[in-house]
Protein backbone atom coordinates (compact mmCIF):
# COMPACT_ATOMS: atom_id res chain seq x y z
CA UNK A 1 0.00 0.00 0.00
CA UNK A 2 3.10 2.40 0.61
CA UNK A 3 3.14 4.76 -2.19
CA UNK A 4 0.41 3.30 -3.98
CA UNK A 5 -1.01 6.68 -5.33
CA UNK A 6 1.78 6.69 -7.82
CA UNK A 7 0.79 3.28 -9.31
CA UNK A 8 -2.51 5.15 -10.20
CA UNK A 9 -3.58 6.77 -14.08
CA UNK A 10 -6.26 9.11 -13.52
CA UNK A 11 -8.24 10.53 -16.52
CA UNK A 12 -10.79 12.91 -17.18
CA UNK A 13 -11.47 15.35 -20.10
CA UNK A 14 -12.25 19.42 -19.35
CA UNK A 15 -14.09 21.87 -21.40
CA UNK A 16 -11.67 25.12 -22.36
CA UNK A 17 -13.85 27.80 -23.42
CA UNK A 18 -12.34 30.18 -25.92
CA UNK A 19 -13.35 33.72 -24.23
CA UNK A 20 -12.06 32.37 -20.94
CA UNK A 21 -15.43 31.45 -19.31
CA UNK A 22 -14.65 28.71 -16.27
CA UNK A 23 -16.92 26.48 -15.06
CA UNK A 24 -17.32 26.61 -10.97
CA UNK A 25 -18.79 23.10 -10.82
CA UNK A 26 -17.33 22.62 -7.68
CA UNK A 27 -17.15 26.23 -6.25
CA UNK A 28 -20.03 27.29 -3.75
CA UNK A 29 -20.60 30.62 -1.96
CA UNK A 30 -22.52 30.84 1.10
CA UNK A 31 -24.22 34.18 2.47
CA UNK A 32 -27.07 34.91 4.81
CA UNK A 33 -29.12 36.72 2.09
CA UNK A 34 -29.78 35.99 -1.32
CA UNK A 35 -26.79 38.16 -2.97
CA UNK A 36 -28.85 38.41 -6.40
CA UNK A 37 -25.95 37.94 -8.83
CA UNK A 38 -26.38 37.27 -12.19
CA UNK A 39 -23.92 36.39 -14.72
CA UNK A 40 -23.43 36.71 -18.37
CA UNK A 41 -22.40 33.77 -20.92
CA UNK A 42 -22.36 33.44 -24.40
CA UNK A 43 -24.80 31.32 -25.76
CA UNK A 44 -22.53 29.31 -27.95
CA UNK A 45 -18.93 29.82 -26.50
CA UNK A 46 -15.92 27.89 -28.76
CA UNK A 47 -14.54 25.77 -26.91
CA UNK A 48 -12.05 22.79 -26.92
CA UNK A 49 -12.98 19.12 -25.14
CA UNK A 50 -9.39 17.54 -23.70
CA UNK A 51 -8.52 14.69 -22.17
CA UNK A 52 -5.34 13.86 -19.87
CA UNK A 53 -4.31 10.67 -18.13
CA UNK A 54 -2.16 11.75 -14.84
CA UNK A 55 0.08 9.53 -12.92
CA UNK A 56 2.99 10.15 -11.00
CA UNK A 57 5.17 9.61 -13.84
CA UNK A 58 3.48 12.39 -16.24
CA UNK A 59 0.92 13.26 -18.14
CA UNK A 60 -0.54 11.21 -20.98
CA UNK A 61 -1.91 13.82 -23.67
CA UNK A 62 -3.66 15.89 -23.77
CA UNK A 63 -5.77 14.64 -26.46
CA UNK A 64 -8.53 17.23 -28.83
CA UNK A 65 -11.89 15.28 -29.73
CA UNK A 66 -12.51 16.18 -32.79
CA UNK A 67 -14.32 15.77 -36.07
CA UNK A 68 -12.63 15.09 -39.49
CA UNK A 69 -12.94 18.81 -40.40
CA UNK A 70 -11.30 19.55 -36.88
CA UNK A 71 -14.37 21.20 -35.01
CA UNK A 72 -14.61 20.30 -31.51
CA UNK A 73 -16.95 17.63 -30.55
CA UNK A 74 -18.35 15.65 -27.70
CA UNK A 75 -17.17 12.92 -26.13
CA UNK A 76 -19.63 9.48 -26.65
CA UNK A 77 -17.91 6.00 -26.42
CA UNK A 78 -17.28 5.46 -30.17
CA UNK A 79 -14.82 8.54 -30.08
CA UNK A 80 -13.22 7.68 -26.46
CA UNK A 81 -12.68 4.06 -27.87
CA UNK A 82 -10.61 5.27 -30.60
CA UNK A 83 -8.94 7.48 -28.16
CA UNK A 84 -8.27 4.79 -26.03
CA UNK A 85 -7.02 2.06 -28.73
CA UNK A 86 -5.11 5.23 -31.19
CA UNK A 87 -3.24 7.23 -28.39
CA UNK A 88 -3.93 5.80 -25.07
CA UNK A 89 -2.63 2.25 -25.01
CA UNK A 90 0.04 3.05 -27.64
CA UNK A 91 1.73 5.98 -25.25
CA UNK A 92 1.39 2.77 -22.38
CA UNK A 93 3.67 0.91 -24.40
CA UNK A 94 6.19 3.22 -22.62
CA UNK A 95 5.42 2.46 -19.22
CA UNK A 96 5.08 -0.97 -17.08
CA UNK A 97 1.53 -1.08 -17.31
CA UNK A 98 1.64 -4.46 -15.30
CA UNK A 99 1.93 -1.63 -12.29
CA UNK A 100 -0.41 0.80 -13.04
CA UNK A 101 -4.25 1.06 -12.20
CA UNK A 102 -6.29 3.12 -14.51
CA UNK A 103 -9.30 5.36 -13.47
CA UNK A 104 -12.04 7.08 -14.59
CA UNK A 105 -15.75 8.68 -13.59
CA UNK A 106 -18.58 7.43 -13.88
CA UNK A 107 -19.24 9.05 -17.89
CA UNK A 108 -21.97 7.09 -19.63
CA UNK A 109 -19.06 7.05 -22.68
CA UNK A 110 -16.94 5.53 -20.24
CA UNK A 111 -18.43 2.58 -19.04
CA UNK A 112 -20.11 1.50 -21.61
CA UNK A 113 -19.83 -2.10 -21.98
CA UNK A 114 -17.63 -2.39 -25.15
CA UNK A 115 -15.51 0.22 -23.24
CA UNK A 116 -15.26 -1.41 -19.84
CA UNK A 117 -14.08 -4.52 -22.01
CA UNK A 118 -11.94 -2.84 -24.08
CA UNK A 119 -9.89 -1.15 -20.91
CA UNK A 120 -10.29 -4.49 -19.28
CA UNK A 121 -8.01 -6.27 -21.92
CA UNK A 122 -5.23 -3.83 -21.07
CA UNK A 123 -5.70 -3.76 -17.29
CA UNK A 124 -7.50 -6.40 -16.10
CA UNK A 125 -8.99 -6.02 -12.53
CA UNK A 126 -6.36 -2.69 -12.10
CA UNK A 127 -9.21 -0.67 -13.19
CA UNK A 128 -11.41 1.55 -11.28
CA UNK A 129 -14.61 2.84 -12.73
CA UNK A 130 -17.82 2.49 -12.78
CA UNK A 131 -19.23 -1.13 -13.72
CA UNK A 132 -15.52 -2.19 -13.52
CA UNK A 133 -13.68 -4.52 -11.00
CA UNK A 134 -13.39 -1.52 -8.83
CA UNK A 135 -16.03 0.85 -8.64
CA UNK A 136 -15.65 4.37 -8.24
CA UNK A 137 -18.23 5.60 -6.12
CA UNK A 138 -20.41 8.18 -7.97
CA UNK A 139 -20.48 10.51 -5.22
CA UNK A 140 -17.24 10.48 -3.84
CA UNK A 141 -15.78 13.05 -2.21
CA UNK A 142 -12.31 12.58 -3.26
CA UNK A 143 -11.49 14.72 -5.85
CA UNK A 144 -8.87 13.38 -8.57
CA UNK A 145 -5.81 15.47 -8.94
CA UNK A 146 -6.96 16.45 -12.30
CA UNK A 147 -9.63 17.85 -10.48
CA UNK A 148 -7.70 19.85 -7.97
CA UNK A 149 -5.15 20.41 -9.88
CA UNK A 150 -4.24 20.21 -13.63
CA UNK A 151 -7.06 21.39 -15.18
CA UNK A 152 -7.39 24.71 -12.66
CA UNK A 153 -3.37 25.00 -13.13
CA UNK A 154 -3.92 24.99 -16.64
CA UNK A 155 -6.43 27.61 -17.30
CA UNK A 156 -4.72 29.85 -14.91
CA UNK A 157 -1.78 29.82 -17.66
CA UNK A 158 -3.68 29.94 -20.49
CA UNK A 159 -6.31 32.56 -20.17
CA UNK A 160 -3.40 34.97 -18.65
CA UNK A 161 -2.84 35.96 -22.50
CA UNK A 162 -5.92 36.84 -24.71
CA UNK A 163 -6.33 34.04 -27.26
CA UNK A 164 -8.16 35.08 -30.51
CA UNK A 165 -8.40 31.81 -32.17
CA UNK A 166 -8.77 27.82 -31.02
CA UNK A 167 -5.89 26.95 -32.83
CA UNK A 168 -4.04 29.11 -30.20
CA UNK A 169 -5.54 27.89 -27.60
CA UNK A 170 -4.93 24.64 -28.00
CA UNK A 171 -1.20 25.51 -28.95
CA UNK A 172 -1.37 26.72 -25.37
CA UNK A 173 -2.62 23.78 -23.45
CA UNK A 174 -0.21 21.70 -25.37
CA UNK A 175 2.45 23.78 -24.20
CA UNK A 176 1.18 24.85 -20.66
CA UNK A 177 0.90 20.63 -19.73
CA UNK A 178 4.21 19.56 -21.51
CA UNK A 179 5.71 22.44 -19.17
CA UNK A 180 4.28 20.75 -16.03
CA UNK A 181 7.06 19.42 -13.99
CA UNK A 182 7.96 16.14 -11.91
CA UNK A 183 7.68 17.99 -8.85
CA UNK A 184 4.41 19.28 -9.35
CA UNK A 185 2.90 15.76 -9.98
CA UNK A 186 4.58 14.72 -6.95
CA UNK A 187 2.77 17.36 -4.80
CA UNK A 188 -0.22 16.93 -6.47
CA UNK A 189 -0.21 13.08 -5.66
CA UNK A 190 1.09 13.62 -2.06
CA UNK A 191 -2.76 14.80 -1.49
CA UNK A 192 -3.91 11.46 -2.27
CA UNK A 193 -2.41 9.76 0.38
CA UNK A 194 -3.88 11.82 2.97
CA UNK A 195 -7.52 11.25 1.20
CA UNK A 196 -6.71 7.82 1.46
CA UNK A 197 -5.75 8.00 5.08
CA UNK A 198 -8.38 9.98 5.98
CA UNK A 199 -11.38 7.91 3.52
CA UNK A 200 -10.42 4.30 4.37
CA UNK A 201 -14.00 3.16 4.01
CA UNK A 202 -13.78 4.25 0.08
CA UNK A 203 -14.69 0.56 -1.70
CA UNK A 204 -11.48 1.26 -3.76
CA UNK A 205 -9.14 2.01 -0.87
CA UNK A 206 -10.45 -0.82 1.06
CA UNK A 207 -10.22 -3.20 -2.11
CA UNK A 208 -6.59 -1.54 -2.79
CA UNK A 209 -5.60 -2.06 0.94
CA UNK A 210 -6.74 -5.78 0.73
CA UNK A 211 -5.17 -6.69 -2.77
CA UNK A 212 -1.97 -5.12 -2.83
Amino acid sequence: MVDFHKRILFSDEAHVWLDGYVKKQNCRIWREANPQVYVETPLHPEKLTVWCALWAGGIIGPYFFKNDEGHNVRVIGDRYRAMINNIFIPELNNHDVQELWFQQDGATCYTARATIDLLKDTFGDRLISRFGPVNWPPRSCDLTPLDYFVWGYVKSLVYADKLQTLDHLEDSIRRVIANIRPQLLEKSHRKLDVQIGLHPSQPWQSYARNHI
